[in-house]
This record gives structure tokens, sequence and C-alpha cells, in this order.
């Protein structure tokens, strides 16, 4: 196809405000897809996207539309819309030469909506502004509009006004698409240049990797290789999603597809690669992406110890379908062997477990997450900490340092004051306010991320009655008096129960949480001390008093030395107990240190 005629473009949004319903809508109305074939989310094919209603990876979908007589060949790339998925968002970007930025009619501009806008400027991209749900019986699209060319800076004169749910003027946007967007560039004859902007693995056909060409083209049978590892693979398969898999000749410049080379080893193929020609190869490789940063880890543990490489060959498969989620092994003396995993937030570590244990059917126990830290050392060295397990002795340590987040709050007027005293009580350094209309404000605070990853999002929802919406990023690393709390269970150093807190929080945590783990540890046939403690000194403890046992119910009458006795007897068994007992901690109580962060 000659590339004047592609178009690639991605939907880009907040939350919730339709890109989905607006995707299904362009298949449905080009004859991608039959009415027949229908349904609603129909490029969410994770089972998890289907009951949570959101996107979480990003899908392509290659559509053919007819204008004028001349058909042309439509590149979608659907996005996620949380801000935990914005990596995604960027990766898609940077395939696509244009944007639609959907906006709700009555909701208006968003915090996520501004983030991803800014994202589509910064590499170039026409954004065509589109008002979305104008069938709402409450709309506002003369603010909203306002709105975008105040808050974004873009001209809304263009602006589209559509209906995704009823299917009211999509015909409008593909018109947009086809004016507006510019035509990919590339040359056909120039050495192959595809970026891998995806990939994910098949148990039948191996490695199956998702591509956009920028310059020559590839056929069925051409010997590839991928630059980065230097691996040279026969290609046996090449096609377009539609949006299945649909096999065809040649994938061209400008052209969104796979390729499947039968490949393995799931490490060989890493997203932001380039592919080129094993005899005619490019002289350099594409920039690719930046790689992600971790800021949110935890330990995930297979309930049966048997489990622990299928947990790995798992972690992998789905490491490759998610670039931006990393795995170390790790041993616990409570849990055993497991992985240290790193996840982007807590609604990105939320979706990697559910996927591995409902598509996986993996038994895990999770570990409290924690964000990341670093230690500058009395000799100069800096370490990151992504396990409180690995913070060495206080007096090495000259700083602790935590991560900062620039949190941007788009609330209703009435509840500036709210969010201003919920940021102040967990730190927050005040930054600026911005009215965007006589009812709602834009505010900015800088925030440790710890304080925000737990639960923010909820206490923001609950306190603005759902009408406020919030995005972060991170700016980088402030010194903190941090310390490390400790949970002793009968004495004994709970490695998988160490949290790194602020020491103005420590004992009020510390409280709660043995406090909590009391409810959780049952009774034993001895007495069990819990206690939080920071090095050496105890801060909070709680103690399970022993399962009482009557001994002596069966002895009626007789001597009253005969009752002495049982009960010396079973004073001694308890203080051998105490001694060489175990305490059993259910797998629940790993947990409480997370539920006792949401309490405070």
């Amino acid at each position: 196809m000659d590339p004047k005629f592609i178009r690639n473009f991605s939907i880009i949004a907040h939350i919730d405000h339709g890109k989905s319903t607006l995707a299904d809508q362009l298949l449905l109305k080009s004859g991608t897809i039959t009415q027949r074939e229908f349904r609603a989310q129909i490029l969410d094919d994770l089972d998890i996207e289907r009951e949570r209603g959101i996107t979480v990876k990003a899908r392509s979908v290659t559509i053919n539309w007819n204008q004028d007589g001349q058909v042309y060949e439509l590149n979608l790339i659907d996005t996620p819309g949380h801000v935990d998925f914005h990596y995604e968002v960027n990766r898609s970007l940077a395939a696509c030469e244009g944007a639609l930025l959907l906006i709700d009619a009555f909701q208006g501009v968003q915090a996520q909506t501004v983030a991803n806008a800014f994202a589509a400027i910064a590499v170039n991209l026409e954004i065509i502004p589109v008002v979305n749900k104008i069938d709402l019986p409450v709309i506002r699209v003369d603010e909203v509009l306002e709105e975008v060319e105040t808050v974004l800076g873009l001209d809304a004169t263009d602006a589209l006004r559509v209906s995704a749910k009823v299917g009211l003027n999509i015909e409008s946007v593909f018109e947009a698409i086809v004016k507006k967007i510019p035509p990919p560039k590339g040359t056909p004859d120039a050495p192959l240049k595809a970026l891998v902007f995806d990939s994910k693995y098949d148990n039948y056909r191996g490695v199956i990797t998702y591509v956009r060409i920028f310059d020559g083209s590839v056929k069925k049978g051409d010997k590839v290789r991928f630059m980065r590892e230097q691996v040279v693979n026969e290609v046996l398969e090449i096609g377009q999603f539609r949006p299945n898999m649909v096999a065809c000749d040649e994938l061209g410049p400008g052209q969104v597809g796979y390729i499947l080379t039968g490949l393995k080893e799931l490490s060989k193929v890493t997203v932001g690669d380039t592919v080129t020609l094993f005899h005619n190869p490019a002289a350099e490789p594409l920039p690719g992406y930046q790689k992600p940063k971790q800021m949110v880890f935890c330990g995930m543990f297979p309930i049966d110890a048997t489990d622990f490489e299928a947990l790995r060959e798992e972690l992998q498969k789905l490491s490759m379908n998610d670039s931006s989620f990393s795995f170390v092994p790790e041993t616990s003396d409570a849990l055993g062997f497991g992985f240290r995993c790193g996840f982007l937030g807590m609604l990105h570590m939320e979706i990697v477990q559910q996927r591995l244990e409902k598509e996986q059917d993996m038994d895990l126990i999770q570990t409290a997450p924690n964000v990341t830290y670093q230690i500058v050392k009395r000799d100069g060295g800096i370490m990151t900490i992504d396990n409180p397990q690995d913070v060495p002795d206080a007096g090495i340590i000259e700083e602790f340092r935590e991560p900062i987040a620039k949190v941007s709050y788009i609330v209703p007027s009435q509840h500036v004051g709210t969010i201003m005293q919920l940021c102040q009580d967990r730190r927050g350094i005040y930054r600026s306010t911005e009215y965007l209309g006589p009812t709602r404000a834009q505010i900015i605070y800088e925030l440790p991320l710890s304080e925000i990853v737990y639960d923010m999002y909820d206490k923001l929802k609950s306190v603005t009655s759902g009408y406020g919406t919030m995005d972060y990023e991170i700016i980088g690393f402030a010194a903190a008096d941090l310390v490390k709390m400790d949970i002793l269970v009968k004495g004994s150093r709970v490695d998988a129960l160490s949290t790194i807190v602020h020491r103005s929080n420590a004992e009020r945590r510390g409280r709660a949480l043995v406090k909590r783990l009391k409810e959780e540890i049952s009774k034993h046939q001895f007495e069990i001390a819990i206690q939080a403690a920071i090095g050496s000194r105890v801060i909070a403890r709680e103690t399970i008093s022993a399962l009482s046992k009557n001994v002596t119910a069966k002895c009626y009458g007789g001597d009253i030395t005969r009752k002495r006795k049982l009960l010396q007897k079973q004073k001694e068994g308890k203080k051998r107990m105490k001694q060489f007992g175990e305490v059993e901690i259910p797998q629940k109580a790993f947990l409480t240190v997370l539920e006792s962060a949401k309490d405070d």
C-alpha cells in the first residue's frame, strides 16, 4: 500500500471517557466487523479488562475506509487511560502520526486528559479534539471546548461532537483522520526498519512480535535480525490485526502488523527493539523507548513450594507481554522461595496478580507493597532499596531518600479545601491552584510517592463524591526522616512484614499493625508476643494469650495433690512450648501491613 493512503492514529483520554466504545464503533462503521460479531470492548481481549471495564493493554487494529472512491488503511492503536498504564500510552504514541483526544461532554478535561495530551504534544502528533457522550441528558460542550483551549492550549474550533455509544457522527471522525493526520514518512527501497512496540507469547506459535514499519518492507521467507539481541530468524508469517490476526504477503512503510518467526525464547524479543533484514541491514536502530522505572515492589511467593518453576515461567511470559513489569528471585525465612516483582503502581500490581491467579491458575502469597528508596552511605555510595530487608544498619546511613511525585488534582471548586487538607496530612508541599472555570479547579502538590500509592485515589474519590481526578509523575528523590520498622513474633523477626515508614508515623503504624496481627494469628498452646521495633527499641506490643485447656476436668474428688501435679505438668509443657514451639502465621497476616497503612 502506498504510504500516502495510510494513517496511523491512537485514541487517548481519561479513564471512562469512551475510548474502547469509540474503537468499537470505528470497527463497526467501517465494516471491519459485522453487526453479528459486534460486542462491547471488542479490542479488550483480556478477561480482566472485560470484568473491570478498563483497558490494560494497548491493542492494534487495521481498518479499511473508503473516502471519495479511495481506500485508506487506518491503523488504530487503542490505549489505556489509568495513570499506572501511562507507559503503554507512550509506546503507542511512538508508532503513530496523530491522536484523537477524547473528552467527556459532561466531565470535561480531567487529570489524565491533560497528561495524555501533553505526551502526544511532546512527540509532535497531530491532535484532533473529540467531544464524546453528546447524547447525555446533561452536557456542557461549550464549557468543555473552552477548557480544551485554556488548559491544553489546543485549537478547539473544529472539534468533533460524537456519541460513541449510539454511533452518532462517527463518519466525521473518519473524515478528520484522513484529512488532518499526516501520512507516514518512509522509503520502500531503504533497508528495513521496524519498531517492536509490543509482543506476546503463544504456546503453539512461539513469540508474536507486533511491529510498525518505518522504512523498507518485509515478506514471508525473509531472514530478519532483532538488532538488540542479534537474533536471526526466518519470517514464517506476517499479517495484520483485522481485528483478529490475518496473514498478508508484505508489510511496507507506515504499516502496522505482526511477524511470526517461530522464536521460542522469551528473552530474545524486547519492546523498543528494531527488526531489520539479515542480508540488507539498517545502519543503526530506531531510538526505541525509554526503559520504564518500576516504583512499587512486592514479593510474590507460591503457596506450594513445588510451583516455584511454574511461577517463574508464567512471570517470564507476562513480562514479555508487559515490559513495564519486572521480577527477580528472592528468598524469605517466612515464605521460602519466590520473586521480588516491580510495578508502575498499585493498580498495575493488582492486575498482574489477578492475571496470574485467574488466567494461569496460580496460588500466590503476596507481601505488602513498598516503593523504591535511596540510601546515601557515610562513604558516599548510593544504594537503591526496593525491599525493606536490604536496609543496612543505621550506623552506616548518612541520608535516607524517598521518591517525590508531582500530583495534579482536578476537583470541583467546593472540595479544594478538603483536598489541600488531605495533602497536608500526607506531608505534601503546595505548589499552585488554577481555576478552570466557575466550578472546577486544578491543584498541584508535591507528595511522597509512599503517601500516594496505597489509597490516595480511593480517598480522593471518597471526599469529592467521585468527581475528583488525579495524575502524577515522579520528579526525583528527597531526603526524609525514614526508619525501618521490624515486626517480631515470639521474639523472631518476620522479614516479610518489615516496612519502611516515616519516623513521625512509626508509632501509630506500629500500634495499628500489631493490633491487626493479633486478630489474624490464632491462639497457640503458649503465649505469643507481637512487637513492632525500630532497631532494638520496641515501639508497640500486643500479646496473644495461651490457649487454656482444663487438664483437671476428669479429676472428680480425690486428693488435691493429684490436681496440682497435672497443673504443674501443664505449666512445664507450656514453658517448653514457649521455648521451642513454632508460631503459624496465616497468609492473610502478610497483607495486614497494607491494611494498617490504609487505616492511617
